[in-house]
């Protein structure tokens, strides 16, 4: 609580006559009094309102005087306040003294001093009057402190009360917050489990490609030496019998080779070999394995448009998802059913594709179908809905990249209870792009006179296999039974062709062509592979030719004279 200023503890004095004004100011200044003097009533209203403690009135300033505007501030002033006066009076003389006195009054807290006085009865009519005055500062400061708590106490009941309106929508907020922090969290746990299973699973499928890629390598290496030296035999024996033999050994070849396409699909991306199919062609092709897959208990059908069109395909991976989609058409069916292989043109969907000229092929199933929010996981790597240890869940994700890579796209049409149709479409063929390529002749090709040619194979078998193959031909051949072993045979001089194989101990074939280039720039050379990384033979092979075992003897001839169709003339021959 604060204590009152100076100026609020000041005396008015009102004495117009001689020096009384200036003798009461001496003698209160002996008790540190503030005095002001002052000269009429009109002064002492504005003084009053100004502030002061008290003020002492000489009666004879009240004759004559407009006493109004004081009356006026008496009557307004703070409940709490009670301005003080002391009147000092002389002997009443005659009605004009009786009707002066009778107007003090008015003033209300008066006291009266009859004069003559003396200087200490003075002193204790201030002292007496500064302390009730200073009795009602502290109550007006009671009251201001009061009207502050009243005030706070308010607005603490507006805020208890705004409190009490909104909790328990705050609740209801603050619950639903959790809730969805919750939510949240869960979804993040089993996000996260989801996560580590699917590394797990890229983890063994990243071991099982590896593995897979490693066998095809080797197993295309022997593929090689058995169709190499098949079509030896149908080119130079003259027995029928043991061409005959012969034939149906090249054509077993020619089938390992295509599972072994299918295996390395498991071990790493390929290029799309994509050529001018026809879908009858395809449906044929996947048609008795299928049948097998999907045994006696489920209906098989195959509808191909009569006007349907060839497609852009790799004919191999498109039998491969064929074949994927009939197996989970069949643990969809639980074994019993009825599946149809549709193919036609048809203009896709808006949205999906490009404007231009597709055909559609259709598996459809009257399975158990699938919930939209299924339909809309299906295509996720290792997203499945079978039982643990009953599916991978790539088969479909291979189908939707296949479709991608190929220039078309797949989508699945799938409804509970009604069954399931996946989609691939393909482009048409308008018979102006790529030629399709007719199946090779085994006859000896007529390649002109013979040329030094380098072959570079770390197997002995195939590398025996092609030297005797190339040698038929009529050419030179020299060996190498690696990178490094046909960087020193380079030393000797340049051959008119390089054959090597991919991946070999060392230096691989793609950094060979690097480094036979650094020696004899322009150099021909053929990749000859049953196992590639193809972004980095991409990245090197350039115009030069690429062979994929196991190949015809007919395919390497081919394949020798392409890349002989690009030596400069003017070069010497070795």
């Amino acid at each position: 609580m604060s204590a009152p200023d100076r100026h609020e503890e000041r005396i008015l004095i009102l004495a117009p006559r001689g020096r009384d004004a200036e003798v009461m100011c001496a003698v209160l200044a002996q008790d540190g009094a503030a005095c002001a003097v002052i000269s009429d009533f009109s002064m002492l209203t504005a003084a009053v309102g100004e502030g002061a403690g008290m003020a002492i009135l000489a009666e004879e300033a009240l004759h004559g005087a407009d006493l109004v505007p004081l009356y006026a501030w008496l009557a307004e002033q703070e409940p709490w306040s009670d301005f003080p006066f002391v009147l000092l009076l002389g002997k009443a003389l005659g009605p004009a003294a009786a009707a002066a006195r009778a107007r003090l009054e008015e003033l209300g807290n008066i006291i009266l001093l009859e004069r003559p006085f003396n200087a200490q009865t003075l002193r204790s009519a201030a002292s007496s009057a500064l302390r009730a005055r200073r009795r009602q500062y502290h109550a007006r400061d009671l009251l201001a402190d009061g009207a502050r708590t009243a005030a706070r106490l308010e607005q603490s009941q507006q805020a208890l009360l705004l409190l009490n309106e909104t909790l328990e929508s705050r609740i209801e907020e603050r619950t639903r917050a959790l809730a969805q922090a919750n939510d949240r969290l869960m979804n993040e746990v089993i996000e996260r489990e989801r996560v580590q299973q699917a590394m797990v699973q890229f983890q063994k499928m990243e071991a099982v490609g590896r593995l897979t890629g490693g066998i095809a390598h080797d197993f295309n290496n022997l593929l090689n030496v058995v169709q190499g030296s098949m079509d030896l035999i149908l080119l130079l024996s003259k027995d029928e019998v043991a061409r005959q033999r012969a034939e149906i050994a090249r054509r077993a070849c020619q089938r390992g080779g295509k599972l072994t396409s299918q295996l390395l699909a498991f071990a790493r991306n390929q290029n799309l070999d994509l050529r001018p199919a026809e879908v009858d062609a395809l449906f044929d092709g996947v048609r008795e394995l299928v049948a097998t897959s999907l045994g006696s208990r489920i209906g098989l059908r195959f509808e191909v448009a009569p006007d349907c069109a060839r497609v852009f395909a790799d004919a191999n991976q498109m039998e491969m998802a064929l074949l994927n989609l009939a197996i989970n058409a069949r643990d969809a069916m639980d074994g019993s059913g009825h599946l149809l292989f549709q193919a036609g043109n048809a203009r896709p969907p808006e949205g999906l594709l490009p404007a231009g000229d597709y055909v559609r092929i259709a598996v459809t199933d009257d399975g158990p179908g699938m919930p939209p929010e299924l339909v809309a996981k299906v295509f996720e790597p290792f997203f499945t809905t079978k039982a643990v240890g009953k599916g991978t869940g790539l088969g479909l994700s291979q189908v939707y990249g296949m479709a991608q890579q190929s220039g078309g796209a797949a989508r699945i049409l799938s409804q509970p209870a009604v069954g399931t149709t996946v989609e691939i479409w393909l482009r048409a063929w308008d018979g102006s792009s790529e030629q399709e390529v007719a199946p090779l002749p085994v006859a000896a090709p007529d390649a002109g006179p013979g040329v030094h040619i380098l072959v570079v194979e770390d197997d002995n078998f195939v590398r025996e296999s092609m030297v005797l193959s190339l040698e038929a031909f009529g050419h030179a051949v020299s060996q190498a039974a690696s990178g490094e072993a046909a960087l020193r045979e380079l030393q000797h001089g340049r051959p008119d062709l390089i054959i090597t194989d991919y991946l070999m101990p060392g230096i691989t074939g793609a950094e060979l062509m690097l480094r036979a280039r650094e020696v004899f720039p322009g150099i021909p050379m053929i990749i000859a592979t049953g196992y590639a990384d193809m972004h980095a033979i991409d990245e090197v092979l350039g115009d030069d030719i690429l062979l994929r075992k196991p190949f015809q003897l007919a395919e390497l001839a081919r394949s020798v004279e392409r890349a002989l169709g690009r030596v400069n003339p003017s070069a010497p021959h070795h």
